[in-house]
Parts: structure tokens; sequence; C-alpha cells
């Protein structure tokens, strides 16, 4: 099995940097797109496993009327766009309500399990925003430069592996107290603080190699540590769903990985937290 993680890993990463990088603006978007689509089926199956097809063309169907509403090149055309804006704001407030029924779980089930059209709502909180802002990111100063905010992606990204990597470790290592045993009992306190820890001293390496003015350091910190904590918080709450729908794994994708969710769910909440909360930094 780590044999097989491996070398799909080994192949992700190429193809992710690539799309990162190489690939222009438009086209970009086509691909998270694509990333979208696949991810949205899968919560059908969170949902519904017989209308896992039905969710996802919802879902489509909602990005599809943003999207026409906000052109690409429009996100940052006069700072960041008023509907991307409250899209983010939206997932971001989503997230904080994912947290209290992590926290009350299995109690907070009774309120959505039955009610279909519930989860089908917390699939577009969850996955909207995560759409908008991989392309918020990765537009960001493309006219000045096209591969800046591709680097700021990439960035923000690699603190949530890099936070998933540390956290493992630290809590292979150390780890006894339990984070959230009735959601994922594998997960622990140290683990956590591990994680964020190691994420933290990435941001602080990138902020004093960049030698940022102290105020921008001081943003970019604060947005990478609550952007690491809501990390935590979207594998949590995929975990949640899928024991509600008695599944190990979101899918069967990407072999010895699961599904496409499974690789994505920290970003869904990481990505959008730190937009907002840089957003609303230096408007303060």
């Amino acid at each position: 099995m780590l044999k097989l993680r491996i070398i799909t890993a080994l192949c992700l990463i190429p193809l992710v940097l690539g799309a990162i990088f190489l690939l222009p603006l438009p086209f970009f978007a086509l691909f998270a797109t694509g990333v979208f689509l696949l991810a949205g089926r899968e919560w059908g199956r969170f949902i519904d496993s017989r209308k896992a097809n039905v969710v996802m063309v919802f879902l489509a169907m909602v990005l599809m009327a943003l999207m026409a509403s906000v052109p690409i090149e429009r996100i940052w055309a006069e700072g960041l766009h008023p509907w991307v804006a409250w899209v983010l704001y939206g997932g971001a407030l989503w997230w904080l309500v994912a947290l209290g029924l992590v926290l009350a779980y299995p109690r907070s089930a009774d309120l959505w399990r039955e009610h279909l059209w519930l989860k089908a709502l917390f699939a577009l909180l969850s996955l909207i925003p995560f759409f908008w802002a991989l392309l918020v990111l990765r537009s960001y100063q493309y006219e000045h430069n096209p591969y800046y905010g591709a680097w700021l992606l990439l960035f923000v990204m690699s603190l949530v592996w890099v936070a998933d990597t540390g956290a493992y470790f630290v809590g292979k290592g150390i780890g006894r107290r339990k984070l959230c045993p009735r959601v994922s009992p594998g997960k622990t306190i140290e683990g956590m603080l591990g994680g964020v820890l190691s994420a933290s001293l990435l941001a602080l390496v990138v902020t004093q190699t960049l030698g940022l003015p102290l105020r921008d350091s001081g943003v970019l910190l604060l947005a990478s540590v609550l952007a690491v904590l809501a990390s935590v918080l979207g594998d949590l709450v995929e975990s949640m769903f899928k024991r509600e729908a008695g599944i190990k794994d979101s899918g069967h994708i990407l072999p010895g990985h699961g599904g496409i969710m499974d690789r994505i769910d920290s970003l869904t909440a990481a990505l959008p937290v730190f937009i907002v909360i840089v957003h609303l930094l230096e408007r303060g």
C-alpha cells in the first residue's frame, strides 16, 4: 500500500505543479473545474450514493452561473470582485458552523442526517469557495507577473502539506491525547500542534526570505496559522461525513490515496480562510 501511495504521489506532484505553473489562466480554470466536478461527484456519495451524479450536476450548474457572472479576468480588476469576496466570506462562515458540527458530533448529525438538501448545501459551501479560492490566488497580479499567483497558491498548498507531514510524524511519535475521537480516532492534539508548528516555520522562512515589511510578515504569518488550523477542520469534516455515509474513502480514482476529496479536504477549508484573513487584515 505504501509503495502504491508513493507511486501515485510521484505522478500527482508534476501534474499539479504543471497545472499551476504551465497552464494559462483560462486553462487552469478548466483544470480547477475538472477537480471541482470530480470532488462534487464524491461529495454526492456522502449524501446518497445513488444520486452522486445529480449532486455533481447541481454543483456544476451553480458554478457555471457564478463563472458567467464573474469572468476570470475581472476577479482582480479593481480589487477583489465583490461577488467573489462574498463567496469566500460565506465559505469562511461555513467552516465556523462546521466546527460546531464536528465538536457536537454525533449529536449534531441528528440535524442533517436525513435531510439531503441540507447535505447538498454543505457540499456547495465546501466546494464553491474552494474553487474560487484557487482562481483568486492563481490570478493575483497575473497581468504584472503570470507566475506570482502560482507561487502564492503553491505556498498555501505547501503549508497544508507540511502541516500534514508534521502532524503525522509528531502524532506517531508522541501523540497521546485524542483530538476528536468520535470523528477521527487517529488524530491527536500533539499531532495537530506539531503540524501547526511545522507550517509556521515554513511561513516564517518564506516571510524572512522575501524580506516583507513587518506588517506584511505579520499578516502572512497569522493567515498561515489560521489556514493550517482550518485545514485540520476540513479533514475532520470530511471524516465526519464519510463516517455517516459508512465509507472509508471518498472514491477510488487515486490508487493508494482514495478519492479526490481525500486529497483536497484540507485545502477546501485552508484556501478560502487564508484569503479571507489576508483580505480582512489588509483592509483594516
